[in-house]
């Protein structure tokens, strides 16, 4: 247990540093704290001002400063960003270090900040990082007094050629800005586990998990520990790991007696053996917690959690993919982590239900592109069993420079460091996405994957990396026969956007008629909407006819770009995170045996359809079942299997198609059966006119959290008197809330198909939180939509 006083400093500064949380005595606080818990959350009581460029220190005070709290974007941005903002942003803080901390080491962690981060403490500068992706830790020991200190954040997320990539006017992406991420402090006594990115030690700092033997028999598991002593004199310690499954201990080890010189540092290496272990896979994402513990005089001196998922991705002489010995084919998508309005800035529990909404939609894997993404989406991806690709900034810019060479060795560096513990990841993508990068350049990024992490898997757009990654539209005039893993990193997008498969994205040329991309936004209506999908369709059959062992559809939720006036629409769900017809057709592709309670699994059966006046009477029905019976108004169109054509030859599961006929106003109801068993249902109605407007929350797995700095979904939706959905576009909706939330929409509020969408930012409290939305056009005001009572149901 640690000292009475080391715990009452702790507790001290936290009453300092919450602001807002109300705690009824320091000695509470203290007997809540573990010996773990020497992580301070500072994402409260900070100040933010944007600046000129050339602002000085001095000139400061003079500023307007804004209250805000963590994550944080410096600008809400409208629905279509086409002007992001880019300039200087100021950041500050107050910390109140209380006596009892004397004698600590104290270390800042910055989760992210965009892009350039200048820090001062107490008016001196103590540190300065570029790229504004991945943490960084400052040693602030010897800055701090007791008292109170200023801490001061300088943000620059201007254009920048040594963090690249390529000027945000002629971006395919946006890059936002901000401490969008959270700040920790972290307190440690002089001997201590590193940090991993303070330490920055090849393969090493913090904890490092590796897995030599991989078996459902037995396992082991390889913990290496990096213990620094900062004493002014030798210390003797020991270092216990335990695994725990279910909060019980099924393995354990203690390295006994262990000595280490004042001022040194050293990896330990420790064996636990496993039996019978329960392995992670994308279908049994099972995570252990590894205690790594630290005693000095049979005192416990720091304990440290790691999730960790015992599993072996190798590949057989055909290059297929075996996880723990079974072969798989990986099903997957892009995804880039904007969120309307708030760019990066969002929770942890948004980025939860991200994950969610990409394993319901049938994926099991994921290319984090074009540049790291945060650990809490991460986290789910090990929980829900999403297999990733993790990847460096880089998108079409190379610079020779040595300044942006070394800057993107150390960032490939850097993301190992902090996600080499994740079960999910399969590979390293240390390669700039799209640029043309030398081949002592791409040597080096290969070599540098391998140093940091040995017998792991780099991967890259070039030849020279362990997997080859490779966009449907390079393969469609570049096609070699893979000599390598081969992974289809992009496909569904740009080879029906345009004839050229350039690089150049700015360049365009040869353009496709609108309606025949896959650049379709929910509001393109029925006919563009099928296009989406009969096009994914097509892409993902041809990739299954090719030896690759996964394959990435760009993209999964729609985005902004730096150089475009209009949303890039190729995602299988809006920006606010509504689906698609292109959604269902990937969930039609899982197996219906695969069930689960983290996220939409099971049978399922979708009809594609408005069913209105100008719906085509060729009807497609999405399912994973063997048959599916649709009928109209209760009359049997017909019972039947899969179309079988030459677009389906490889899918798991090909669509049904349904000739109607001649359209009649009524309802289309299918019923999906697997070996003569009904096991699902879906029916649509052609709609009347719109009598009323229902509301819904979007909880993906996980309840809106107050006091967190929370994002939610709230949805409208126009329905007619027997509550269908009418599909009406470009509808305003105004939006209303009491209590403490807030609606983050800047802009006019309009419908998609039918439907509106507002982001609610969840404050301290979700009691007599409420919404409401309004359609004046209609005459119409929802029901108030209470979000305690909303929180606990999932919503679609």
């Amino acid at each position: 247990m640690l000292k009475q006083s080391f715990i009452s400093a702790i507790g001290l500064i936290l009453i300092s540093l919450l602001g807002g949380c109300q705690v009824d005595s320091t000695q509470k606080i203290a007997q809540q704290l573990q010996p773990s818990a020497t992580e301070i959350n500072l994402n409260r009581d900070w100040q933010f001002s944007k600046t000129h460029p050339q602002t000085g220190l001095a000139e400061l005070e003079q500023q307007h400063w804004q209250n805000v709290r963590l994550p944080h974007t410096p600008q809400i941005e409208p629905k279509v960003v086409n002007d992001q903002w880019q300039g200087v942003a100021w950041y500050k803080k107050t910390l109140s270090i209380q006596p009892g901390l004397q004698g600590k080491k104290l270390w800042l962690r910055f989760e992210a900040a965009m892009n350039r981060a200048d820090i001062w403490l107490n008016g001196n500068k103590i540190g300065q990082h570029q790229g504004g992706y991945l943490p960084f830790t400052l040693d602030i020991s010897d800055s701090v007094k007791v008292g109170e200190n200023k801490l001061l954040v300088r943000l620059d997320n201007r254009d920048n050629p040594v963090t690249g990539p390529k000027a945000l006017k002629i971006l395919d992406f946006n890059t936002y800005g901000g401490l969008y991420r959270g700040v920790n402090l972290l307190v440690r006594d002089p001997l201590h586990i590193s940090d991993e990115m303070l330490a920055d030690k090849t393969a090493s700092g913090g904890v490092f998990v590796t897995f030599p033997k991989v078996d459902k028999t037995e396992s082991q598991i390889q913990v290496n520990t990096h213990i620094q002593n900062q004493y002014v004199d030798g210390k003797t310690f020991e270092l216990r790991q335990q695994l725990m499954a279910d909060q019980q201990i099924v393995a354990q080890t203690s390295s006994g007696e262990l000595k280490l010189a004042a001022g040194q540092d050293h990896q330990y290496s420790q064996l636990l053996t496993v039996a019978s272990p329960r392995l992670w896979s994308p279908s049994s994402p099972n995570l252990y917690q590894l205690r790594t513990q630290l005693y000095l005089n049979g005192r416990l001196l720091q304990q440290q959690n790691t999730r960790i998922g015992i599993r072996q991705f190798a590949f057989n002489q055909q290059h297929e993919l075996l996880i723990n010995g079974e072969k798989t084919f990986l099903r997957g998508v892009n995804r880039h982590q904007e969120y309307p309005h708030v760019g990066y800035a969002t929770s942890k529990q948004a980025d939860y239900r991200d994950a969610v909404k990409i394993k319901s939609a049938g994926f099991d894997y994921v290319r984090l592109s074009h540049y790291p993404h945060s650990p809490a989406f991460m986290q789910a991806a090990d929980e829900l069993g999403l297999v990733l690709i993790d990847a460096i900034l880089g998108w079409q810019y190379y610079s020779p420079a040595p300044e942006f060479r070394q800057h993107v060795l150390q960032t490939c560096r850097d993301m190992l460091r902090r996600d080499r513990n994740h079960a999910s990841v399969l590979a390293w993508e240390c390669s700039l996405n799209e640029s043309d990068m030398p081949d002592d350049f791409i040597a080096d990024l290969h070599q540098t994957v391998h140093q940091e992490y040995p017998h792991s898997y780099s991967a890259g757009w070039q030849h020279g990396f362990d997997v080859y990654l490779q966009a449907r539209q390079h393969r469609l005039k570049h096609y070699e026969t893979p000599q390598q893993p081969y992974n289809v990193s992009e496909y569904g997008d740009w080879e029906y956007y345009a004839q050229n498969a350039g690089l150049n994205q700015d360049s365009w040329g040869d353009l496709k008629q609108d309606e025949r991309t896959s650049r379709q936004l929910l509001s393109d209506g029925e006919a563009r909407l099928l296009q989406q999908a009969r096009n994914i369709k097509e892409a993902h059959n041809d990739n299954l006819a090719i030896p690759a062992f996964a394959d990435g559809y760009w993209v999964m939720f729609d985005y902004n770009r730096g150089y475009a006036d209009d949303i890039e629409a190729s995602g299988i769900m809006s920006l606010y995170r509504l689906p698609k017809y292109s959604y269902y057709f990937y969930q039609s592709q899982r197996d219906a045996n695969v069930q689960s309670t983290q996220f939409d699994s099971g049978p399922m059966v979708y009809i594609a359809s408005e069913w209105t006046a100008e719906s085509t009477p060729l009807v497609t029905v999405f399912s994973n079942a063997d048959e599916v019976e649709l009928r109209l108004n209760g009359q049997l169109v017909a019972r039947q299997t899969p179309q079988q054509d030459a677009l389906s030859t490889h899918l798991n599961h090909p669509p049904f198609i349904f000739n109607v006929g001649q359209f009649k106003a009524g309802t289309l109801e299918a019923t999906a059966f697997i070996n003569g068993k009904q096991v699902a249902q879906h029916q649509v109605s052609t709609p009347g006119q719109v009598s009323g407007i229902t509301l819904s929350m979007d909880t993906s797995g996980i309840p809106a959290q107050a006091g967190v700095n929370d994002l939610v979904f709230v949805y409208a939706q126009l329905v007619d008197s027997k509550g269908n959905l009418v599909p009406l576009n470009q509808q305003q909706i105004e939006f209303s809330s009491k209590g403490d939330i807030q609606i983050v929409n800047p802009d006019a509020v309009m419908t998609a198909q039918g439907k509106a969408a507002i982001l609610v930012r969840i404050g301290d409290s979700l009691a007599n939180a409420s919404v409401t939305a309004t359609s004046a056009k209609f005459k119409l005001t929802s029901a108030a939509l209470p979000f305690e009572q909303s929180n606990s149901k999932k919503q679609q």
